[in-house]
């Protein structure tokens, strides 16, 4: 049982009476929490990978096995089989991946690599190992061919010749195929790399070898020769066979396709331009681009295939790439979203002499994976299984959910369905390959990703699975945005205006909030029925930061009365669409309280789903736009929600449409402020109505009048008197002429630091910059303006540690040297938080309150009155009171929470779903608030916990005598950049991700080290802005703009993940060969196989030399038995393991056996001879 130590009580006790509260006498071992969480339960590995290979470069099909695999210009390997199980392994030295072959039915691949090395892949276990490596010192590598049911595998080269592999040993063969004996003898020119190598499909003694220059030659692997040679005036790309091994096709770089007899080598028997005009006067077609490949499949009942990819005319600029399919007479064009990488056609036989019967045509593109279905008319493509879309827009944000709640993904599901495309392939995946895996984690999960198009899409992440639930599109709300080229002016954000960027989720009431780079969010509510919404509700909010910043109101036209309110909202409206034209945006002075985007004025047809309940918008201010969001929270019991920036803080009532506070950072502080604020606005005469908010001393105004939205009918005094407006701004004036020129120039030069910084780190503008730039601009102009905006606003870049999303570059600048102006403006709501917990030792009971983190460390406390009968909160406002700060710590507040007596996470109070659409009985049917109750308690006895974790450390704060009984400085080189409060499965922790790479855990209440891994160096802002960590010791992050990497911290997990994981090879017996018939084997006209063994073996070939080729084990030599441990394939293994040994055995006992047999026919002799030697002579005679 974990014991409070005497130094942190003394640490507490003092804290507690410096405070005002009174310091606590009770009994120290009530507060003891008992922790069952030791080092033991937490081990960290990478579980699965999803999304789209980054950079493919490479594929290849078992069609026994039905796997495909991908390899990208990294090295990586991705192996597919049927939709749910997925398999990622990676090459040592991310060297790309140029050619991938199966061993067909065999549970092995072999990968070439552009550092010239091949390396044999055991896919027996269910991670696949390298079994051996080979690597070429003297020649680069070109192509490599492995024949069906073959152990040789051949190797050309950059210099024209081709090396033979014993795949089982991975060791060279004696027997080289060099280019000067496969060309003519004549030829004074080298004929460049090999680019094809394959065997004829009847005799597998000819070797077709093609080199690039244009020059294919069939070797005679006996004779040790060449046969024929064909030449051609066009360089090679790709060579494919006729089944019958009499023909084939060769692509060439002028467009064309050749076919060749194979015993008539002198010329072509056709020449063909797919896509080539045909003159009429007979003369040669005009040339077109390069047929990168093209394969020949033949139909017992019909016309051949023939797929090419590329040899589009010249005069087609523009064109997307193109897919190519002949089949007989007819011709169809399929146009490609991206380029083509590679295509592979798929057919009934894996045997080259048969009829190929090819039923699909998988193609590679860039972004995408397409399989095209040849058997249907129009030739449709197949649905997807996979999650392959994840970046069909740039996520820019992402949140994971483990354990939801069980109807989730059910509901989620079923109006996702809804949204599928029509139009599909009625036959199934044809990738059907492998089993699932048999884990015991049964717990939902769900992924959310944010996007740069303003997309939100849900995805079931369960048992290491991913498959899209539901899209939901944002940018519906609002008008169209006027394409570039249209753009009259910079007033809408540049790029990805809806790009989303944070993610408020409640998963219990299915309450979305989110919030997006052009400073407006929206609220959603769930339902399955369909409704039409007349008018968009519209709240906006002026936020600025300081009376400084406050230009003459000449310059805002009618708003100028606007201008005086720097506490409250400006002009929120409430249930009106947005003006098509603003008053305070003509051109005569700067824009003023002017959203970045239009919401539509039009009707707006919602599907069953998440739909629209509210549009928060952050309006320009004296010709500043609003700054980014930078937090976000919604709460389903209170119906508020609450989102924070470099301004201050608004509180949103969502269920009234209402704005019930609106506050700068420095009146969040009032009179005891930490950073030591001068005062910027006067407080003579000031009313709480002014502001938005409530004192809890004030008894003498009503909640009604202190909470009132400023739509209601009642002004800010500031509004109703025209003299006491123009009195505050000469106040406001005097204090701006304070400042001297210097200062005003030394924080001109500060902006103008930053924003170059930004624009040398940015390609490509962001919502932040265009700040940084606005700043600029404005103090080199008015050299009176507040220095201390331009700063403020300059943080946009700051707060994201300078991280850029576009190129990953990092800049991450916290100087001590600035001085206390400069850290005073840079504070930013960082952090926000909804709990019910007891501030006061006075309070009986816990409250609802809302906690606010800013970046300078500091955690405020306000408290919320919300009524709570139904009809009562519809009717009233809710009351709003702060009660100060709660604690501060070193670097910026990046999560908080609140723990129970017993060290349960207290979570914040929710409301059950219920279906807004529905009829108002079965609303409050299933409509109920849920709350945790926390253990009963007396007076002035601490019962809760505040968890509050920064960028540099963690401290837990006692409720409500608020003294820190626990803090730990989690990096002093570092910063954290995600950190969170997550359930194991065994009690809480503090899950931390630093910017040097380490992982790490922290124990709950007393932050004990747990766990801390180096694990992944902060090279990328991607992986910054995505990852996250889940309950039950999950995580994630976008380990490249395709993919997403899963990732565990808990034991438990690891020790499951082999039973959890697919199995790629399953026992499948190969196909017969194609029977030979009666007269073929009786004249010999069938298929002649050959003995590889008797020509590429050491015997007869010898050895190669040592200096060519470097053999490398590999590390999965003896791992792969044991990962073949469980499963039917671990069974296979062990039965084969079984009956090897018995075999063994029994040809050992059989040897013993002969030996006594011979032994005894020996003895059965010579006993015999004895016999016949005395058997005629006497006793006497012996």
């Amino acid at each position: 049982m974990k014991k409070f130590n005497i130094r942190k009580v003394l640490d507490g006790l003092t804290a507690a009476s410096s405070s005002s509260s009174s310091p606590q006498s009770s009994n120290r071992d009530n507060d003891v929490v008992l922790e069952t969480l030791q080092s033991e339960h937490f081990q960290l590995c990478k579980t699965v990978r999803h999304g789209f290979p980054y950079q493919p470069s490479a594929m290849a099909f078992d069609p026994v096995q039905k796997i495909l695999v991908i390899g990208t210009e990294s090295g990586a390997l991705r192996l597919f089989g049927r939709a749910g199980v997925e398999c990622y392994c990676q090459h040592e030295g991310n060297a790309a991946v140029i050619q991938l072959q199966f061993l067909v039915n065999e549970g092995a691949l072999v990968s070439a690599l552009s550092d010239d090395s091949i390396h044999l892949w055991n896919l027996r276990q269910k991670i696949p190992a390298i079994l051996h490596s080979l690597k070429f010192s003297r020649e680069r590598i070109t192509f490599c061919h492995l024949p069906f049911q073959s152990k040789w595998l051949y190797v050309g080269t950059e210099r024209g010749n081709i090396h033979i592999v014993n795949v089982e040993s991975f060791t060279l063969s004696g027997y080289v195929i060099m280019w000067n004996k496969a060309i003519e003898l004549s030829s004074k020119t080298h004929p460049g790399p090999v680019v094809h190598i394959s065997d004829n499909p009847m005799d597998e003694g000819k070797l077709l070898i093609g080199f690039e220059c244009g020059i294919v030659v069939l070797w005679d692997l006996r004779s040790k020769k060449a046969d024929y040679r064909y030449s051609y005036d066009e360089a090679i790309h790709s060579v494919a066979w006729h089944h019958e091994g009499k023909q084939f096709v060769c692509s060439h770089s002028d467009g064309t396709l050749t076919t060749w007899n194979v015993r008539s080598p002198a010329k072509p028997a056709q020449i063909i331009t797919p896509h080539g005009k045909q003159p009429r006067d007979g003369k040669k077609p005009d040339p077109c681009k390069p047929i990168l490949k093209v394969e020949y499949k033949t139909e017992k009942s019909g016309e051949p295939f023939m797929v090419l990819s590329g040899g589009l005319s010249y005069d087609t600029v523009g064109r997307r790439a193109c897919l190519t399919v002949m089949h007989g007479k007819s011709t169809a064009v399929l146009e490609m979203d991206y380029p083509i990488v590679d295509f592979l056609t798929l057919c009934e036989t894996p045997y080259p002499n048969d009829y190929q019967e090819p039923y699909a045509v998988v193609v590679l593109l860039e972004r995408d994976l397409v399989v095209i279905d040849l058997a249907q008319t129009g030739y449709p493509s197949f649905e997807n299984p996979y999650p392959l879309s994840i970046h069909e827009s740039p996520v820019t944000c992402c949140e994971y959910f483990a354990d939801c709640p069980a109807e989730l993904i059910p509901a989620l599901y079923s109006v996702g369905s809804r949204q599928k495309r029509q139009g599909y392939s009625k036959k199934e995946w044809p990738i059907s390959g492998g089993n699932w895996g048999q884990g015991a984690q049964s717990y939902p999960e769900i992924i959310i990703t944010g996007h740069a198009d303003g997309s939100i899409k849900f995805w079931d992440a369960s048992a290491l699975m991913l498959q899209v639930l539901y899209k939901l599109k944002t940018a519906k709300v609002f008008e169209k945005v006027p394409a570039k080229e249209e753009k009259s002016s910079p007033d809408v954000v540049d790029e990805d205006p809806f790009a989303v960027h944070s993610l408020s989720w409640c998963p219990e009431s299915r309450v979305l909030c989110m919030a997006a780079v052009s400073a407006h969010v929206i609220v959603y509510r769930f339902s399955k029925q369909e409704v039409t919404l007349e008018t968009v509700q519209l709240l906006e909010v002026r936020m600025q930061c300081e009376l400084n910043d406050v230009d003459s109101p000449e310059g805002g036209g009618d708003q100028a009365s606007a201008v005086s309110t720097p506490g409250a909202s400006s002009s929120p409206q409430c249930g009106t669409p947005h003006p098509s034209t603003s008053s305070a945006s003509s051109s005569e002075g700067p824009r003023d309280n002017v959203p970045c985007l239009r919401v539509r004025s039009s009707a707006l047809k919602q599907s069953p789903g998440y739909q629209v309940e509210l549009v928060i918008q952050l309006l320009w201010v004296s010709g500043e736009p609003p700054q980014q969001i930078s937090s976000l929270a919604v709460n389903s019991a209170y119906g508020l929600v609450v989102l924070g920036n470099g301004n201050g803080v608004a509180v949103v009532d969502y269920l009234q449409k209402t704005l019930l506070l609106n506050v700068t950072t420095a009146e969040l502080h009032g009179s005891p402020d930490p950073h030591q604020r001068q005062p910027r606005s006067p407080r003579k005469g000031r009313h709480p109505s002014g502001v938005g908010l409530c004192d809890g001393n004030d008894g003498a105004v009503t909640s009604e009048d202190r909470c009132k939205s400023p739509t209601s009918g009642c002004g800010s005094p500031y509004h109703s008197d025209e003299d006491n407006k123009q009195k505050f701004l000469e106040k406001v004036k005097s204090k701006s002429r304070l400042i001297s020129k210097s200062v005003a120039n030394d924080f001109a030069k500060m902006s103008r630091k930053f924003s170059m910084a930004a624009d040398h780190k940015h390609d490509g503008g962001s919502v932040r910059r265009q700040f940084s730039l606005h700043v600029e601009k404005r103090v080199c102009e008015a050299e009176e303006a507040a220095p201390r905006r331009k700063a403020a606003s300059v943080y946009g870049t700051h707060f994201e540690h300078g991280l850029n999303a576009r190129d990953g570059s990092f800049i991450h600048s916290r100087s001590s040297s600035m001085g206390s102006l400069d850290r005073e403006a840079r504070e930013v709501i960082s952090c926000l938080h909804f709990c019910e917990i007891m501030s006061r030792n006075s309070e009986l009971a816990p409250a609802p309150s809302l906690w606010l983190g800013t970046t300078l460390g500091t955690v405020l406390t306000v408290s919320l009155s919300v009524p709570s009968a139904p009809e009562q909160r519809l009717q009233q406002t809710v009351p709003v009171s702060f009660c100060g700060s709660l604690v501060r710590l070193k670097g910026g507040v990046l999560r908080m929470a609140v723990m129970d007596s017993t060290g349960s996470l207290v979570p914040p109070a929710c409301e059950g779903w219920y279906d807004p659409n529905a009829p108002e009985e079965e609303r409050e049917r299933t409509r109920s608030r849920r709350t945790t109750s926390p253990s009963s308690s007396q007076e002035n006895q601490d019962c809760q916990y505040a968890v509050v974790c920064s960028e540099k450390q963690a401290k837990v704060v006692a409720m409500p005598s608020q003294n820190c009984v626990y803090d730990h400085n989690i990096t002093e080189t570092s910063f954290v950049l995600r950190a969170d409060v997550v359930v194991m499965s065994a009690g809480l922790c503090i899950a931390c991700f630093c910017a040097n790479g380490h992982i790490m855990t922290l124990s709950l209440p007393s932050l004990r080290p747990l766990l801390d891994v180096n694990y992944l160096p902060l090279t990328d802002m991607r992986i910054a802005r995505t990852f996250c960590f889940s309950n039950l010791g999950q995580a994630l992050y976008l380990t490249s703009p395709m993919e997403i990497q899963r990732l565990t911290y808990s034991q438990e997990t690891c020790d499951n993940l082999q039973e959890m994981l697919g199995e790629l090879f399953t026992p499948v017996e190969t196909p017969e060969a194609p029977n030979r018939g009666f007269f073929k084997g009786l004249f010999g006209g069938g298929a002649q196989s050959l003995d590889r063994e008797d020509l590429f073996g050491e015997l007869a070939a010898g050895k190669a030399s040592r200096s060519l080729a470097q053999h490398i084990p590999g590390p999965g030599s003896m791992e792969g038995m044991k990962g073949a441990a469980s499963g039917v394939v671990g069974e296979l293994a062990r039965a084969r393991i079984a009956l090897d040994e018995r075999g063994q055995k029994l040809g050992e006992l059989e040897e013993r056996t002969a030996a006594m047999m011979a032994s005894a026919d020996a003895f059965s002799r010579h006993a015999h001879d004895v016999m016949l030697k005395y058997k005629d002579k006497k006793w006497y005679q012996l």
